[in-house]
């Protein structure tokens, strides 16, 4: 029974992180393009880690994960207001590559098709 709970309270933490990072913060370091790939709060509703996915270079990442880190106060008081938790978890900023690692492996799989459709 708790483990639904968990489940659905980080299903909407990361809906309105996702919001909340998109429309609400102002912050140059963080780019347009940077999304919230998954949440995960703890059974005791301590801590959430948050994945986040950035489109970029190495740099451009660092940055956006710096900017994250010094909005944290305004967006877990910005969670707060929109979520009805009697204490919010600490968030945990996390980069999550999986996307582009996806996309590379996606890249690699389509050349190996080329090179085998052409007889190589």
């Amino acid at each position: 029974m708790k483990d639904k709970r968990v489940h659905r309270i980080s299903e909407e933490m990361k809906r309105e992180l996702s919001d909340i990072i998109q429309f609400k913060l102002k912050d140059p370091r963080i780019p347009p393009l940077t999304s919230v790939s998954f949440v995960s709060v703890t059974r005791d509703l301590s801590y959430a880690t948050v994945g986040i996915s950035i489109f970029g270079d190495d740099e451009a990442k660092e940055d956006a994960i710096e900017g994250l880190e010094s909005a944290k106060g305004f967006i877990k008081k910005e969670l707060g207001n929109r979520l009805k938790l009697r204490a919010m978890p600490e968030l945990l900023f996390e980069l999550d590559e999986s996307i582009e690692k996806g996309m590379e492996l996606q890249e690699t799989i389509d050349r190996l098709k080329e090179s085998e459709q052409r007889g190589e």
